[in-house]
């Protein structure tokens, strides 16, 4: 057996000195990478950022990754792969610090070595994961979607909600009170619609039409308190452009604000969030729920939807009585811009509130132009995020507990597929060059997937749901009926 064991590893010794690199080729640029991960910021918790080498063909690769204040992890094969257990203690050695990858590439028996390049292990902490939906860019025919959580330590992916439950279902407007999941809104529409409100793990079935509102509720937003969720009811149309560079255009007839209170099934209602004159979308609390943020346009007769563009407002809330202001504020006028706004999205720390830019309309995921921007609302001060934004649509985003990472969802790249990236603000406001949400195989899995991410949002645990459950409560059809207090 020793004999055995001894051959064996005399063997293996021999193979990988064929792949030792010797004597490389020095080359004067960094290796042309998918994704392109030189010199992002990281989580320390992040999955093995592997990645496949781009420019042509090649028979191995070899990367070192050294810690600048410990450890080194070696891979040398057909693809780069890091192995989890490794990779994660080698974060774990170099929170605040960086790591450095030099990439060598065998090509016809030659060996070229590449600039080195780092990633900024960061001391910031993120969430657990991210929760998104999954669903197919095009919309003229049904198909599959589904609401998925990603845990972001490993490449593991779990179904929360899928459409093939129920025939017919589609599945949309998700979120959480400030990462947690103990207080989720959902809202599914179809012959069986219904949202799904957890309070403090409590779940409950609604119909959450009213007699005198619009519609079911939709784009919610928890009050830090748990108490209350804004929403908006909206009358959507869409229409299918033909010659255009856009392919969809998603619009309101009327939309109107309103606030739900969980503990009595009520909905409040203000009359200067359902003026007929506006349309209102969009709601979100500010971190001490004394500030509903929203957006709301001048109301266009349509099919003028070009013509529709949406401000920055706010009203104040006092969840004691659950009563409004009596003024609204705007505090970013985009239509004077010739812009529109969408997705306002206030930093939990107070500071910050990140908002989609767009020349028209709110639906700015089919916009090439949107691109992310950052009001501070210490002295009311606007401008793009450069940092992170691209030359095709960037859009939906939320921000981590803490705020030092937001999450959001751009089609750069192919134009025509969403896909999620992560950025990390510190606590000066910079803010490092974002990074695709990493895959075991990056190159294979994003060429091939044919579903778009839409709606992230971060999650502090993974998220207990029994789909047969929701299931037989969907097809049940039992609501709890919502009122509007009187």
């Amino acid at each position: 057996m020793k004999k055995i064991l001894y051959t064996m590893t005399s063997l293996l010794l021999l193979t990988a000195c064929t792949h030792t690199v010797t004597s490389p080729v020095k080359v004067d640029a960094w290796p042309e990478i998918f994704p392109d991960y030189v010199g992002v910021t990281i989580p320390s918790i992040i999955a093995p950022m592997n990645f496949d080498i781009t420019d042509g063909a090649y028979e191995r690769v070899d990367v070192v990754v050294t810690g600048a204040k410990a450890g080194e992890l070696h891979v040398n094969d057909e693809a780069v792969l890091f192995p989890l257990t490794e990779w994660q203690e080698l974060l774990e050695a170099n929170v605040g610090d960086s790591i450095r990858f030099t990439v060598s590439v065998k090509r016809d028996g030659t060996w070229k070595q590449y600039r080195p390049f780092s990633m900024f292990v960061s001391p910031y902490p993120v969430e657990y994961g991210v929760v998104y939906r999954k669903i197919a860019p095009g919309y003229e025919v049904y198909s599959k979607m589904g609401i998925y959580e990603r845990d972001l330590s490993t490449f593991e992916e779990r179904a929360l909600f899928e459409n093939t439950l129920v025939p017919g279902m589609c599945l949309n407007c998700h979120t959480f009170n400030k990462t947690n999941p103990d207080y989720l809104s959902l809202h599914i529409r179809g012959q069986h619609g219904a949202t799904l409100m957890q309070v403090n793990g409590k779940s409950e079935w609604l119909n959450t039409k009213a007699d005198s509102t619009l519609s079911a509720c939709v784009y919610p937003y928890w009050h830090p308190d748990g108490e209350y969720i804004a929403y908006s009811v909206n009358s959507t149309r869409q229409v299918f452009h033909v010659a255009d560079t856009k392919r969809i255009e998603v619009f309101d007839l009327a939309s109107d604000l309103l606030v739900y209170h969980p503990q009595t099934h009520e909905l409040l209602l203000s009359p200067l969030l359902q003026q007929k004159e506006a349309f209102e979308t969009f709601p979100a609390f500010s971190p001490d729920g004394r500030t509903l943020y929203f957006c709301s346009a001048n109301a266009k007769d349509i099919p003028d939807f070009k013509e529709v563009r949406y401000n920055l407002c706010r009203i104040s809330f006092d969840a004691e009585t659950g009563t409004f202001g009596n003024q609204v504020d705007t505090l970013v006028n985009a239509a004077s811009m010739q812009k529109s706004i969408s997705f306002p999205r206030p930093s939990y720390d107070g500071k910050y509130l990140m908002f989609t830019l767009s020349d028209y309309g709110n639906f700015s995921i089919w916009h090439k132009e949107a691109d992310l921007w950052l009001l501070n609302l210490e002295d009311g001060s606007i401008r793009p995020i450069s940092e992170v934004n691209s030359d095709d649509t960037d859009s939906f985003h939320n921000w981590s507990a803490n705020s030092r990472w937001f999450v959001f969802s751009s089609r750069r790249g192919n134009g025509l597929y969403t896909r999620l990236y992560l950025a990390c603000m510190d606590e000066q406001g910079n803010i490092s060059k974002p990074f695709l949400l990493p895959q075991e195989h990056p190159w294979e899995y994003y060429e091939s997937l044919l579903y778009s991410y839409n709606v992230p949002d971060f999650t502090s645990r993974p998220i207990l749901q029994d789909a047969r459950k929701a299931e037989r409560k969907i097809v049940s059809d039992k609501r709890v009926q919502v009122k509007v207090r009187k």
